[in-house]
């Protein structure tokens, strides 16, 4: 399957989480719902982004980590493989879908957090 072909077939599977829209980018694609970025497709597979919360799960169900190499350091991101039952289940693929876009939501409301400001004491 192309990477064109498995994006469309990937974008079916998650049909059922909402408003899909894709974006290139690294080679790949990217996968949001809405405005929530949470898949990529590279090296001919879908991953799902994940969180300290799912990443349990990811693993439970032997998905491997999104790893690429960078200047002889392997490199891991917080997305895992979908599993591979799901890919063809769009029940199943909806329920993992899920995970990814709770992770998203989580990581935006992470983000959108107001730092903490460290107050310069005042030395007289």
């Amino acid at each position: 399957m192309s990477s064109k072909e498995l994006l469309h077939h990937s974008l079916e599977m998650l049909a059922p989480l909402g408003a899909l829209r894709s974006r290139r980018m690294f080679g790949g694609w990217g996968i949001y719902v809405d405005d929530y970025f949470i898949a990529i497709i590279a090296f001919d597979q879908l991953y799902l982004k994940a969180d300290a919360q799912t990443r349990p799960e990811f693993l439970a169900a032997g998905c491997a980590p999104f790893q690429y190499e960078r200047e002889g350091q392997l490199m891991t991101l917080g997305y895992f493989v979908a599993p591979e039952e799901a890919m063809e289940s769009p029940a199943l693929m909806e329920a993992w879908g899920r995970l990814a876009l709770g992770a998203a939501l989580r990581a935006k409301t992470g983000a959108a957090k107001p730092k903490a400001r460290m107050r310069a004491k005042n030395k007289s």
